[in-house]
């Protein structure tokens, strides 16, 4: 049941950070990122860890995004 939780927290973070790929909205990642991070952790609480390898797989996606746009854009 985490590991639905943790899928589903994911994918909420990924469907967000569509508008923050364009340029002048990289900023939003620093909402996001977080959040993924958050359903990550509920997946470690899950004996299944592919909910949990997926947001961090959002993670990092969002965090590549505020490395190249230098934190702001």
């Amino acid at each position: 049941m985490l590991n639905l939780l943790s899928g589903f927290i994911g994918l909420v973070a990924l469907i967000l950070m569509i508008p923050a790929v364009l340029p002048l909205l990289g900023a939003l990642n620093w909402l996001f990122v977080p959040l993924a991070l958050f359903g990550a952790f509920i997946g470690l609480m899950s004996s299944r860890k592919s909910g949990q390898n997926f947001c961090l797989i959002v993670a990092a996606f969002g965090a590549l995004r505020l490395f190249l746009g230098g934190g702001i854009i």
